[in-house]
């Protein structure tokens, strides 16, 4: 297994363990592998949950470029949604684990298809 499969298998435990969800690994390694290098660096592959300014980067290049979805509130909620599933407190949110969850959470798999 290389670095990319020790990590879909730590996203995927995530899932299981941390937001009481069984991933469906086709989806979790698109996922992963359209995050690109991003999930190799340690501030970049995770999400900070607390930041205003980390939280509307994930719904502009995220859910409105990559998902295609009208920017509206039920964005932001979608995105409070699942970081309330992920846990407040979860000091790392893997972005992969958040783009998983917000990619099921808006009904978007066919973008991974």
């Amino acid at each position: 297994m290389g670095k990319r499969d020790d990590l879909i298998a730590k996203y995927a435990d995530d899932l299981k363990n941390k937001c009481g969800m069984t991933p469906d690994m086709a989806l979790l390694t698109k996922v992963t592998i359209g995050c690109g290098p991003a999930i190799y660096n340690d501030d970049a592959s995770t999400v900070a949950g607390t930041q205003v300014s980390e939280l509307e980067t994930v719904k502009e290049n995220y859910l409105m470029k990559k998902l295609g979805l009208a920017d509206s509130p039920k964005l932001m909620e979608g995105i409070d949604s699942v970081l309330e599933t992920y846990g407040k407190s979860e000091r790392n949110k893997y972005r992969a684990v958040v783009y998983y969850m917000l990619t099921k959470h808006f009904g978007k798999e066919s973008v991974y298809k």
